[in-house]
Protein backbone atom coordinates (compact mmCIF):
# COMPACT_ATOMS: atom_id res chain seq x y z
CA UNK A 1 0.00 0.00 0.00
CA UNK A 2 2.77 2.45 0.69
CA UNK A 3 3.94 1.65 -2.54
CA UNK A 4 1.45 2.83 -4.36
CA UNK A 5 0.80 5.69 -2.68
CA UNK A 6 4.38 6.86 -3.28
CA UNK A 7 3.52 5.98 -7.13
CA UNK A 8 0.58 7.83 -7.18
CA UNK A 9 2.23 11.10 -5.16
CA UNK A 10 4.99 10.54 -7.91
CA UNK A 11 2.67 10.59 -11.33
CA UNK A 12 0.67 13.73 -9.51
CA UNK A 13 4.02 15.36 -9.19
CA UNK A 14 4.57 14.87 -12.59
CA UNK A 15 1.11 16.14 -14.01
CA UNK A 16 1.40 18.67 -11.91
CA UNK A 17 5.01 19.70 -13.50
CA UNK A 18 3.85 19.04 -16.88
CA UNK A 19 0.63 21.26 -16.67
CA UNK A 20 2.57 24.13 -14.85
CA UNK A 21 5.52 23.63 -17.95
CA UNK A 22 2.69 23.77 -20.64
CA UNK A 23 1.18 27.04 -18.88
CA UNK A 24 4.66 28.65 -19.02
CA UNK A 25 5.04 27.63 -22.64
CA UNK A 26 1.57 28.70 -23.60
CA UNK A 27 1.86 32.00 -21.64
CA UNK A 28 5.54 32.56 -22.96
CA UNK A 29 3.66 31.70 -26.43
CA UNK A 30 0.75 34.39 -25.74
CA UNK A 31 3.52 36.95 -24.54
CA UNK A 32 5.34 36.36 -28.10
CA UNK A 33 2.11 36.35 -29.89
CA UNK A 34 1.65 39.82 -28.28
CA UNK A 35 4.69 41.41 -28.54
CA UNK A 36 4.79 40.46 -32.18
CA UNK A 37 1.17 42.06 -32.74
CA UNK A 38 3.01 44.69 -30.79
CA UNK A 39 5.61 44.85 -32.79
CA UNK A 40 3.42 44.59 -36.14
CA UNK A 41 1.63 47.41 -35.43
CA UNK A 42 4.44 49.73 -34.16
CA UNK A 43 5.72 48.82 -37.91
CA UNK A 44 2.65 49.28 -39.65
CA UNK A 45 2.39 52.88 -37.91
CA UNK A 46 5.71 53.58 -38.52
CA UNK A 47 5.12 52.55 -42.12
CA UNK A 48 2.25 55.06 -42.33
CA UNK A 49 4.57 57.62 -40.57
CA UNK A 50 7.15 56.89 -43.51
CA UNK A 51 4.02 57.43 -46.25
CA UNK A 52 3.21 60.94 -44.49
CA UNK A 53 7.23 61.68 -44.85
CA UNK A 54 10.61 60.64 -45.75
CA UNK A 55 12.60 61.53 -42.93
CA UNK A 56 12.56 58.48 -40.92
CA UNK A 57 11.06 58.14 -37.28
CA UNK A 58 12.12 55.70 -34.30
CA UNK A 59 8.74 54.96 -33.42
CA UNK A 60 8.99 53.39 -30.29
CA UNK A 61 10.96 56.40 -29.03
CA UNK A 62 8.85 59.09 -30.53
CA UNK A 63 5.45 57.32 -28.46
CA UNK A 64 7.75 56.90 -25.20
CA UNK A 65 8.72 60.54 -25.41
CA UNK A 66 4.81 61.35 -26.07
CA UNK A 67 4.35 58.92 -23.22
CA UNK A 68 6.62 60.38 -20.72
CA UNK A 69 6.74 64.39 -21.74
CA UNK A 70 3.53 64.87 -22.99
CA UNK A 71 3.18 67.82 -25.55
CA UNK A 72 5.19 71.13 -25.15
CA UNK A 73 4.08 74.45 -26.40
CA UNK A 74 5.79 77.74 -26.07
CA UNK A 75 4.40 80.91 -28.34
CA UNK A 76 4.98 83.92 -28.89
CA UNK A 77 2.86 87.54 -29.01
CA UNK A 78 0.56 88.76 -26.25
CA UNK A 79 -2.89 88.40 -27.81
CA UNK A 80 -4.50 85.85 -29.76
CA UNK A 81 -4.98 88.25 -32.70
CA UNK A 82 -0.58 88.05 -33.20
CA UNK A 83 0.27 84.53 -31.75
CA UNK A 84 2.27 81.92 -32.99
CA UNK A 85 2.72 78.49 -31.24
CA UNK A 86 5.40 75.84 -31.56
CA UNK A 87 4.56 72.68 -30.55
CA UNK A 88 6.24 69.41 -29.81
CA UNK A 89 3.80 66.24 -30.33
CA UNK A 90 0.77 68.08 -31.17
CA UNK A 91 -1.55 65.71 -31.73
CA UNK A 92 -5.02 65.83 -33.73
CA UNK A 93 -7.73 63.16 -33.50
CA UNK A 94 -9.59 62.88 -36.94
CA UNK A 95 -12.91 61.22 -35.10
CA UNK A 96 -12.96 64.14 -32.47
CA UNK A 97 -11.87 66.51 -35.08
CA UNK A 98 -9.74 68.68 -32.85
CA UNK A 99 -6.33 68.97 -31.72
CA UNK A 100 -4.94 67.21 -28.41
CA UNK A 101 -2.90 68.69 -25.62
CA UNK A 102 -1.43 65.20 -23.82
CA UNK A 103 -0.13 66.74 -20.25
CA UNK A 104 2.58 64.89 -18.26
CA UNK A 105 4.56 65.99 -15.45
CA UNK A 106 7.42 67.62 -18.50
CA UNK A 107 4.76 68.99 -20.39
CA UNK A 108 4.71 72.75 -20.76
CA UNK A 109 2.54 74.94 -22.04
CA UNK A 110 3.47 78.58 -22.45
CA UNK A 111 1.40 81.02 -21.94
CA UNK A 112 -0.54 78.96 -19.36
CA UNK A 113 -3.94 81.08 -19.91
CA UNK A 114 -6.41 78.61 -18.08
CA UNK A 115 -9.67 79.66 -19.03
CA UNK A 116 -8.52 82.70 -20.76
CA UNK A 117 -7.38 80.48 -23.36
CA UNK A 118 -11.30 80.15 -24.76
CA UNK A 119 -11.92 84.08 -24.33
CA UNK A 120 -12.10 84.00 -27.66
CA UNK A 121 -9.23 80.89 -28.77
CA UNK A 122 -5.40 80.82 -28.13
CA UNK A 123 -4.59 82.15 -31.42
CA UNK A 124 -6.34 83.05 -35.02
CA UNK A 125 -5.11 80.11 -37.90
CA UNK A 126 -5.26 82.93 -40.52
CA UNK A 127 -3.88 85.61 -41.21
CA UNK A 128 -6.89 87.87 -40.92
CA UNK A 129 -7.06 88.77 -37.91
CA UNK A 130 -9.70 88.10 -34.96
CA UNK A 131 -12.34 86.47 -37.59
CA UNK A 132 -14.20 83.72 -35.39
CA UNK A 133 -14.01 81.19 -37.97
CA UNK A 134 -10.44 81.12 -38.24
CA UNK A 135 -9.73 79.84 -34.56
CA UNK A 136 -7.62 77.54 -32.92
CA UNK A 137 -7.57 75.74 -29.57
CA UNK A 138 -6.65 72.43 -28.12
CA UNK A 139 -8.79 69.56 -26.04
CA UNK A 140 -6.68 68.78 -23.92
CA UNK A 141 -5.84 64.59 -21.97
CA UNK A 142 -3.39 63.16 -19.66
CA UNK A 143 -0.84 61.23 -21.61
CA UNK A 144 -2.17 58.23 -19.46
CA UNK A 145 -4.91 58.32 -21.71
CA UNK A 146 -2.63 57.40 -24.53
CA UNK A 147 -3.38 53.55 -23.41
CA UNK A 148 -6.55 53.49 -23.92
CA UNK A 149 -6.51 55.47 -27.23
CA UNK A 150 -5.28 54.44 -30.86
CA UNK A 151 -1.89 54.06 -31.32
CA UNK A 152 -0.52 57.52 -33.17
CA UNK A 153 0.57 58.17 -36.13
CA UNK A 154 3.65 60.36 -35.81
CA UNK A 155 4.43 63.38 -38.48
CA UNK A 156 8.70 63.46 -38.39
CA UNK A 157 8.84 66.45 -40.86
CA UNK A 158 8.32 70.05 -39.41
CA UNK A 159 4.93 71.04 -40.22
CA UNK A 160 3.40 75.08 -39.95
CA UNK A 161 -0.30 74.24 -39.58
CA UNK A 162 -2.86 76.79 -40.67
CA UNK A 163 -6.01 77.96 -42.19
CA UNK A 164 -5.95 78.96 -45.85
CA UNK A 165 -8.70 81.93 -45.97
CA UNK A 166 -10.36 81.60 -49.29
CA UNK A 167 -8.28 79.64 -51.79
CA UNK A 168 -10.32 80.04 -54.70
CA UNK A 169 -10.01 84.22 -54.61
CA UNK A 170 -6.26 85.28 -55.94
CA UNK A 171 -6.65 88.21 -53.62
CA UNK A 172 -6.85 86.06 -50.63
CA UNK A 173 -4.32 83.72 -51.96
CA UNK A 174 -1.86 86.11 -52.07
CA UNK A 175 -2.79 89.02 -49.34
CA UNK A 176 -4.23 86.24 -46.44
CA UNK A 177 -1.93 83.09 -47.43
CA UNK A 178 1.39 83.05 -49.36
CA UNK A 179 2.92 86.40 -48.46
CA UNK A 180 2.13 85.67 -44.51
CA UNK A 181 3.31 81.90 -44.88
CA UNK A 182 6.47 83.45 -46.88
CA UNK A 183 7.47 85.45 -43.98
CA UNK A 184 5.96 82.93 -41.31
CA UNK A 185 8.62 80.63 -42.44
CA UNK A 186 11.22 83.23 -42.18
CA UNK A 187 10.83 83.55 -38.96
CA UNK A 188 11.56 80.06 -38.16
CA UNK A 189 15.07 78.85 -39.30
CA UNK A 190 13.40 75.45 -39.23
CA UNK A 191 10.61 75.97 -41.29
CA UNK A 192 12.49 75.55 -44.30
CA UNK A 193 11.86 74.22 -48.14
CA UNK A 194 11.44 70.92 -46.17
CA UNK A 195 9.03 71.44 -43.99
CA UNK A 196 4.97 70.26 -44.77
CA UNK A 197 2.21 72.72 -44.69
CA UNK A 198 -0.97 71.76 -43.53
CA UNK A 199 -4.40 73.21 -44.33
CA UNK A 200 -6.79 72.92 -41.48
CA UNK A 201 -9.94 75.35 -43.09
CA UNK A 202 -11.17 72.03 -44.51
CA UNK A 203 -11.34 73.75 -48.09
CA UNK A 204 -10.77 71.07 -51.02
CA UNK A 205 -7.34 72.21 -53.10
CA UNK A 206 -8.77 75.36 -54.81
CA UNK A 207 -8.23 76.64 -58.14
CA UNK A 208 -4.51 77.86 -57.61
CA UNK A 209 -3.29 74.69 -55.85
CA UNK A 210 -0.08 74.64 -57.14
CA UNK A 211 0.88 78.10 -56.00
CA UNK A 212 0.83 76.98 -52.64
CA UNK A 213 2.97 73.72 -53.30
CA UNK A 214 5.81 76.40 -54.47
CA UNK A 215 5.84 77.55 -50.55
CA UNK A 216 7.13 73.90 -49.88
CA UNK A 217 9.35 70.95 -51.24
CA UNK A 218 6.51 68.30 -49.78
CA UNK A 219 3.10 68.05 -50.85
CA UNK A 220 1.00 70.58 -48.56
CA UNK A 221 -1.88 68.27 -46.98
CA UNK A 222 -5.70 68.85 -46.54
CA UNK A 223 -7.42 68.16 -43.60
CA UNK A 224 -9.80 65.69 -45.13
CA UNK A 225 -6.56 63.87 -45.99
CA UNK A 226 -5.43 63.46 -42.47
CA UNK A 227 -8.25 60.95 -41.92
CA UNK A 228 -6.17 58.88 -44.70
CA UNK A 229 -3.41 58.02 -41.65
CA UNK A 230 -4.88 57.21 -39.59
CA UNK A 231 -7.51 57.93 -36.05
CA UNK A 232 -4.83 59.72 -34.05
CA UNK A 233 -1.79 62.17 -35.50
CA UNK A 234 0.51 63.60 -33.68
CA UNK A 235 2.90 66.36 -35.64
CA UNK A 236 6.34 65.66 -33.77
CA UNK A 237 7.43 69.99 -34.39
CA UNK A 238 4.85 71.85 -35.77
CA UNK A 239 4.35 75.75 -35.90
CA UNK A 240 0.32 77.06 -35.19
CA UNK A 241 -0.29 80.22 -36.78
CA UNK A 242 0.57 82.73 -38.97
CA UNK A 243 2.40 86.51 -39.04
CA UNK A 244 0.05 89.23 -40.29
CA UNK A 245 3.25 91.28 -40.44
CA UNK A 246 2.69 91.62 -44.49
CA UNK A 247 -1.29 92.19 -44.67
CA UNK A 248 -2.09 95.59 -45.83
CA UNK A 249 -6.29 95.69 -46.13
CA UNK A 250 -8.84 94.31 -43.65
CA UNK A 251 -12.11 93.09 -45.94
CA UNK A 252 -15.04 95.21 -43.61
CA UNK A 253 -16.20 92.65 -40.98
CA UNK A 254 -15.83 94.93 -37.63
CA UNK A 255 -15.83 98.34 -39.95
CA UNK A 256 -16.34 99.04 -43.83
CA UNK A 257 -13.34 97.66 -45.38
CA UNK A 258 -10.35 99.87 -46.30
CA UNK A 259 -6.05 99.83 -45.35
CA UNK A 260 -5.19 98.54 -42.25
CA UNK A 261 -4.81 101.48 -39.57
CA UNK A 262 -1.58 100.23 -38.94
CA UNK A 263 0.57 98.61 -41.93
CA UNK A 264 4.31 97.33 -41.04
CA UNK A 265 5.02 96.30 -44.45
CA UNK A 266 6.75 97.67 -47.41
CA UNK A 267 7.08 97.22 -50.93
CA UNK A 268 10.68 96.15 -50.55
CA UNK A 269 8.73 92.91 -48.49
CA UNK A 270 6.91 92.24 -51.51
CA UNK A 271 9.51 92.53 -53.93
CA UNK A 272 11.25 89.75 -52.36
CA UNK A 273 8.57 87.87 -52.05
CA UNK A 274 7.80 88.34 -55.55
CA UNK A 275 11.14 87.42 -56.68
CA UNK A 276 10.84 83.95 -54.77
CA UNK A 277 8.06 83.32 -56.57
CA UNK A 278 9.42 83.95 -59.77
CA UNK A 279 12.34 81.65 -59.30
CA UNK A 280 9.72 78.61 -58.29
CA UNK A 281 7.62 79.09 -61.53
CA UNK A 282 10.68 79.99 -63.56
CA UNK A 283 9.95 82.93 -64.72
CA UNK A 284 12.95 85.21 -66.08
CA UNK A 285 13.51 88.34 -64.44
CA UNK A 286 15.44 90.13 -66.90
CA UNK A 287 14.29 92.79 -69.05
CA UNK A 288 13.00 91.47 -72.50
CA UNK A 289 15.44 91.24 -74.89
CA UNK A 290 13.63 93.41 -77.44
CA UNK A 291 13.03 96.24 -74.87
CA UNK A 292 9.63 96.62 -75.95
CA UNK A 293 7.12 98.69 -73.68
CA UNK A 294 3.43 97.59 -73.78
CA UNK A 295 0.39 97.73 -72.60
CA UNK A 296 -1.29 94.55 -70.36
CA UNK A 297 -4.97 94.77 -69.72
CA UNK A 298 -6.78 92.24 -68.15
CA UNK A 299 -9.28 90.34 -69.40
CA UNK A 300 -12.23 88.79 -66.75
CA UNK A 301 -14.46 86.20 -68.69
CA UNK A 302 -17.27 85.36 -66.71
CA UNK A 303 -18.26 88.34 -65.24
CA UNK A 304 -17.70 92.27 -64.24
CA UNK A 305 -16.81 92.26 -68.09
CA UNK A 306 -15.08 95.17 -70.04
CA UNK A 307 -18.07 95.29 -72.96
CA UNK A 308 -15.60 97.53 -75.80
CA UNK A 309 -12.55 95.14 -74.22
CA UNK A 310 -11.64 95.39 -78.07
CA UNK A 311 -12.02 99.57 -78.61
CA UNK A 312 -10.39 99.92 -75.25
CA UNK A 313 -7.46 97.97 -76.46
CA UNK A 314 -6.99 99.85 -79.72
CA UNK A 315 -7.71 103.06 -77.75
CA UNK A 316 -4.53 102.55 -75.17
CA UNK A 317 -2.38 101.39 -77.85
CA UNK A 318 -3.39 104.54 -80.23
CA UNK A 319 -3.14 107.20 -77.34
CA UNK A 320 0.28 105.62 -75.88
CA UNK A 321 1.93 104.35 -78.92
CA UNK A 322 2.35 100.95 -77.51
CA UNK A 323 1.53 97.27 -77.97
CA UNK A 324 -1.41 96.18 -76.09
CA UNK A 325 -2.27 92.71 -75.24
CA UNK A 326 -4.61 90.74 -72.96
CA UNK A 327 -4.33 88.38 -70.78
CA UNK A 328 -6.54 86.41 -68.64
CA UNK A 329 -6.83 82.93 -66.10
CA UNK A 330 -8.53 81.04 -68.50
CA UNK A 331 -6.53 81.38 -71.33
CA UNK A 332 -2.89 81.49 -69.76
CA UNK A 333 -1.03 79.78 -67.56
CA UNK A 334 -0.08 81.71 -63.99
CA UNK A 335 3.39 81.34 -65.11
CA UNK A 336 2.80 83.37 -68.31
CA UNK A 337 0.68 86.03 -66.63
CA UNK A 338 3.25 86.64 -63.96
CA UNK A 339 6.00 86.68 -67.08
CA UNK A 340 3.63 89.05 -69.66
CA UNK A 341 3.05 91.40 -66.45
CA UNK A 342 6.11 91.68 -65.05
CA UNK A 343 7.41 93.46 -68.07
CA UNK A 344 4.72 95.59 -68.73
CA UNK A 345 4.47 99.29 -68.18
CA UNK A 346 0.89 99.58 -67.68
CA UNK A 347 -1.59 97.23 -65.82
CA UNK A 348 -5.31 98.16 -66.67
CA UNK A 349 -8.32 95.73 -65.45
CA UNK A 350 -11.47 95.84 -64.09
CA UNK A 351 -11.86 95.93 -60.12
CA UNK A 352 -11.49 92.28 -58.93
CA UNK A 353 -8.74 89.76 -57.38
CA UNK A 354 -7.19 89.46 -60.54
CA UNK A 355 -5.26 92.67 -59.82
CA UNK A 356 -3.06 91.53 -56.81
CA UNK A 357 -0.99 90.39 -59.99
CA UNK A 358 0.19 93.96 -59.55
CA UNK A 359 2.82 92.87 -57.03
CA UNK A 360 4.73 91.47 -60.31
CA UNK A 361 4.51 94.93 -62.55
CA UNK A 362 8.56 96.31 -62.23
CA UNK A 363 8.81 99.41 -60.61
CA UNK A 364 7.60 102.57 -61.78
CA UNK A 365 4.61 100.88 -63.68
CA UNK A 366 1.17 102.51 -63.45
CA UNK A 367 -1.82 99.77 -62.42
CA UNK A 368 -5.46 101.35 -63.66
CA UNK A 369 -8.59 100.32 -61.70
CA UNK A 370 -12.01 99.94 -63.51
CA UNK A 371 -14.55 100.45 -61.43
CA UNK A 372 -18.59 99.89 -62.31
CA UNK A 373 -20.96 102.28 -62.18
CA UNK A 374 -22.22 103.75 -58.81
CA UNK A 375 -19.35 101.64 -56.96
CA UNK A 376 -16.64 104.55 -55.47
CA UNK A 377 -13.36 103.72 -56.14
CA UNK A 378 -12.42 105.28 -52.73
CA UNK A 379 -14.43 102.59 -50.47
CA UNK A 380 -12.51 99.74 -52.10
CA UNK A 381 -8.89 100.21 -52.08
CA UNK A 382 -6.74 97.26 -51.60
CA UNK A 383 -4.77 97.68 -54.67
CA UNK A 384 -4.87 101.47 -54.18
CA UNK A 385 -3.09 100.75 -50.82
CA UNK A 386 -0.48 98.03 -52.13
CA UNK A 387 0.24 100.47 -54.96
CA UNK A 388 1.26 103.28 -51.72
CA UNK A 389 3.31 101.38 -50.03
CA UNK A 390 6.62 102.22 -49.67
CA UNK A 391 9.13 100.87 -51.62
CA UNK A 392 6.76 99.01 -54.24
CA UNK A 393 7.13 102.16 -56.76
CA UNK A 394 3.90 102.08 -58.45
CA UNK A 395 1.84 104.39 -59.74
CA UNK A 396 -2.46 103.95 -59.69
CA UNK A 397 -4.75 105.48 -61.41
CA UNK A 398 -8.92 104.59 -60.73
CA UNK A 399 -11.16 104.98 -63.34
CA UNK A 400 -15.48 104.75 -62.34
CA UNK A 401 -18.38 104.86 -65.11
CA UNK A 402 -20.51 107.35 -64.29
CA UNK A 403 -22.97 106.75 -66.78
CA UNK A 404 -25.69 104.32 -66.10
CA UNK A 405 -26.20 103.65 -69.76
CA UNK A 406 -22.75 102.21 -70.06
CA UNK A 407 -23.73 99.47 -67.60
CA UNK A 408 -25.37 97.03 -67.55
CA UNK A 409 -26.79 94.83 -64.99
CA UNK A 410 -28.15 91.00 -64.02
CA UNK A 411 -30.91 91.06 -61.61
CA UNK A 412 -31.92 87.81 -62.22
CA UNK A 413 -28.84 85.38 -61.30
CA UNK A 414 -27.87 83.91 -58.14
CA UNK A 415 -27.31 86.50 -55.31
CA UNK A 416 -24.27 85.74 -54.62
CA UNK A 417 -23.33 86.99 -58.28
CA UNK A 418 -25.15 90.21 -58.01
CA UNK A 419 -28.91 88.93 -58.24
CA UNK A 420 -31.77 91.09 -56.53
CA UNK A 421 -34.61 89.13 -57.47
CA UNK A 422 -34.94 87.28 -54.40
CA UNK A 423 -35.59 91.11 -52.65
CA UNK A 424 -38.69 92.53 -51.63
CA UNK A 425 -39.90 95.05 -55.00
CA UNK A 426 -39.41 97.96 -53.03
CA UNK A 427 -36.01 96.99 -52.17
CA UNK A 428 -35.52 96.19 -55.59
CA UNK A 429 -36.23 99.28 -56.85
CA UNK A 430 -34.43 101.50 -53.84
CA UNK A 431 -31.15 99.30 -55.45
CA UNK A 432 -31.83 100.01 -59.12
CA UNK A 433 -32.46 103.70 -58.27
CA UNK A 434 -29.31 104.11 -56.32
CA UNK A 435 -26.50 105.91 -57.34
CA UNK A 436 -23.67 105.08 -54.91
CA UNK A 437 -23.33 101.97 -52.76
CA UNK A 438 -23.46 103.12 -49.42
CA UNK A 439 -20.20 102.06 -47.29
CA UNK A 440 -20.82 98.42 -45.88
CA UNK A 441 -20.18 95.56 -43.82
CA UNK A 442 -18.48 92.12 -45.71
CA UNK A 443 -19.85 90.65 -47.21
CA UNK A 444 -23.43 89.48 -48.27
CA UNK A 445 -24.46 93.26 -48.86
CA UNK A 446 -26.97 92.60 -52.04
CA UNK A 447 -26.31 96.24 -53.16
CA UNK A 448 -22.70 95.95 -53.43
CA UNK A 449 -23.21 92.85 -54.99
CA UNK A 450 -25.72 94.01 -57.37
CA UNK A 451 -23.30 96.79 -59.06
CA UNK A 452 -20.07 95.20 -58.59
CA UNK A 453 -20.96 92.42 -60.72
CA UNK A 454 -22.43 95.06 -63.69
CA UNK A 455 -20.93 94.40 -66.87
CA UNK A 456 -19.30 97.84 -67.81
CA UNK A 457 -18.34 100.11 -71.62
CA UNK A 458 -15.73 101.56 -70.85
CA UNK A 459 -15.57 105.82 -71.91
CA UNK A 460 -12.59 105.39 -73.45
CA UNK A 461 -11.85 109.17 -73.64
CA UNK A 462 -12.13 109.84 -69.90
CA UNK A 463 -9.98 107.03 -68.90
CA UNK A 464 -6.83 108.27 -71.00
CA UNK A 465 -8.19 111.81 -69.33
CA UNK A 466 -7.92 110.01 -66.43
CA UNK A 467 -4.50 108.13 -66.95
CA UNK A 468 -2.95 111.46 -68.46
CA UNK A 469 -3.47 113.20 -64.81
CA UNK A 470 -0.76 110.89 -63.69
CA UNK A 471 1.01 110.10 -66.92
CA UNK A 472 2.01 113.11 -68.27
CA UNK A 473 4.25 112.65 -71.01
CA UNK A 474 5.05 109.50 -72.84
CA UNK A 475 5.28 105.81 -71.15
CA UNK A 476 8.97 105.62 -69.85
CA UNK A 477 8.26 104.01 -66.80
CA UNK A 478 10.53 101.36 -65.97
CA UNK A 479 13.96 102.75 -64.90
CA UNK A 480 13.14 103.62 -61.68
CA UNK A 481 15.53 103.01 -58.86
CA UNK A 482 14.58 100.90 -55.77
CA UNK A 483 14.44 103.84 -53.13
CA UNK A 484 15.86 102.61 -50.09
CA UNK A 485 14.75 104.17 -46.82
CA UNK A 486 17.47 104.97 -44.22
CA UNK A 487 16.67 106.34 -40.51
CA UNK A 488 19.28 108.83 -39.36
CA UNK A 489 20.60 107.63 -35.90
CA UNK A 490 20.75 109.11 -32.74
CA UNK A 491 22.34 112.82 -32.66
CA UNK A 492 26.05 112.27 -30.76
CA UNK A 493 27.58 114.34 -27.67
CA UNK A 494 24.65 116.64 -26.70
CA UNK A 495 25.44 119.29 -24.28
CA UNK A 496 24.11 122.08 -22.69
CA UNK A 497 25.77 124.98 -20.94
CA UNK A 498 24.24 127.95 -19.30
CA UNK A 499 24.44 131.19 -18.66
CA UNK A 500 22.59 133.95 -16.59
CA UNK A 501 22.54 137.13 -17.70
CA UNK A 502 20.38 138.99 -14.79
CA UNK A 503 17.78 137.87 -11.83
CA UNK A 504 15.36 137.67 -15.27
CA UNK A 505 17.50 136.74 -18.21
CA UNK A 506 19.45 133.73 -19.23
CA UNK A 507 20.50 131.48 -21.73
CA UNK A 508 20.25 128.31 -23.10
CA UNK A 509 23.18 126.99 -25.29
CA UNK A 510 22.79 123.39 -26.75
CA UNK A 511 24.95 121.52 -29.16
CA UNK A 512 25.50 117.99 -30.31
CA UNK A 513 27.41 115.72 -33.12
CA UNK A 514 25.76 114.32 -36.32
CA UNK A 515 24.01 110.78 -36.04
CA UNK A 516 27.04 108.51 -36.92
CA UNK A 517 25.40 106.74 -40.13
CA UNK A 518 24.85 110.82 -41.43
CA UNK A 519 28.75 110.18 -42.42
CA UNK A 520 28.26 107.96 -44.66
CA UNK A 521 25.11 109.12 -46.72
CA UNK A 522 24.21 111.63 -48.89
CA UNK A 523 21.18 112.97 -47.89
CA UNK A 524 18.94 115.89 -49.73
CA UNK A 525 18.04 117.68 -46.25
CA UNK A 526 19.44 117.25 -42.72
CA UNK A 527 17.78 119.06 -40.32
CA UNK A 528 16.99 118.62 -36.08
CA UNK A 529 14.08 118.96 -34.01
CA UNK A 530 14.93 120.48 -30.17
CA UNK A 531 12.32 119.92 -27.56
CA UNK A 532 13.02 122.17 -24.09
CA UNK A 533 10.49 121.53 -21.41
CA UNK A 534 10.84 123.27 -17.82
CA UNK A 535 11.05 120.81 -15.21
CA UNK A 536 7.31 120.15 -13.36
CA UNK A 537 5.63 121.29 -16.57
CA UNK A 538 3.26 119.57 -18.81
CA UNK A 539 4.21 121.51 -21.83
CA UNK A 540 7.81 121.68 -23.95
CA UNK A 541 9.27 124.37 -26.55
CA UNK A 542 9.85 123.11 -29.81
CA UNK A 543 12.64 124.41 -32.58
CA UNK A 544 12.83 122.89 -36.01
CA UNK A 545 17.21 123.89 -36.46
CA UNK A 546 19.87 124.00 -39.51
CA UNK A 547 22.64 123.50 -37.13
CA UNK A 548 24.17 121.38 -34.27
CA UNK A 549 24.55 124.68 -32.01
CA UNK A 550 22.19 127.03 -30.61
CA UNK A 551 21.75 129.37 -28.17
CA UNK A 552 17.73 129.93 -26.44
CA UNK A 553 16.84 132.98 -24.97
CA UNK A 554 13.55 133.32 -25.34
CA UNK A 555 11.35 131.84 -22.80
CA UNK A 556 14.44 130.82 -20.98
CA UNK A 557 14.63 131.76 -16.98
CA UNK A 558 17.27 132.10 -14.70
CA UNK A 559 17.68 129.51 -12.19
CA UNK A 560 15.52 127.16 -13.91
CA UNK A 561 15.87 123.55 -14.55
CA UNK A 562 15.00 122.67 -18.03
CA UNK A 563 14.63 119.37 -20.16
CA UNK A 564 16.25 118.99 -23.33
CA UNK A 565 15.54 116.39 -26.02
CA UNK A 566 17.46 116.36 -29.27
CA UNK A 567 16.84 114.22 -32.88
CA UNK A 568 17.65 114.66 -36.39
CA UNK A 569 15.72 113.59 -39.41
CA UNK A 570 16.08 113.53 -42.75
CA UNK A 571 14.03 114.91 -46.32
CA UNK A 572 11.82 116.60 -43.52
CA UNK A 573 9.77 112.91 -42.78
CA UNK A 574 11.98 110.51 -42.01
CA UNK A 575 12.95 111.23 -38.34
CA UNK A 576 15.51 109.54 -36.28
CA UNK A 577 15.30 108.50 -32.53
CA UNK A 578 15.62 111.34 -29.67
CA UNK A 579 18.58 111.05 -27.89
CA UNK A 580 19.42 110.77 -24.16
CA UNK A 581 17.53 113.97 -22.09
CA UNK A 582 19.42 116.59 -21.14
CA UNK A 583 19.12 117.72 -17.96
CA UNK A 584 19.99 121.53 -17.81
CA UNK A 585 20.23 124.29 -14.93
CA UNK A 586 20.18 127.74 -15.59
Amino acid sequence: MRGSSCRMNIAAVLNGLLVSVLAAVLWKYAKLREHAYSVEEELLLTQQSQELSQVRIDYHAALQSLQEEGTRMVCTGKMHTDRICRFNYLCYSNEAEEFVFFHSNSSVMLPNLGSRRFQPALLDLSSVEDHNTQYFNFLELPAAALKFMPKPVFVPDVTLILNRFNPDNLMHIFHDDLLPIYYTMLLYPDLDQDARLVFMEGWNEGLHFDLYRLMSNKQPLLKEQLKNFGKLLCFTKSYVGLSKMTTWYQYGFVQPQGAKANILVSGMEIRQFTRFLMEKLNVSMEESSSGEEYIVVFSRTINRLILNEAELILGLAQEFQMKTVTVSLDDHSFADIVQIISRASMLVSMHGAQLVTSVFLPRGALVVELFPYAVNPDHYTPYKTLASLPGIDLQYVAWQNTNEENSMAFPDRPWDQGGIAHLEKAEQERIMKSKEVPQHLCCRNPEWLFRIYQDTKVDIPSLIEAIRQTVKTKLNLKKVKPAIVIHPGKVRDPKCQASVQGTNEARLTVSWQIPWNLKYLKVREVKYEVWIQEQGENTYMPYILPHQNYTFSENIKPFTTYLVWIRCFFNKTLLGPFADVLVCRT
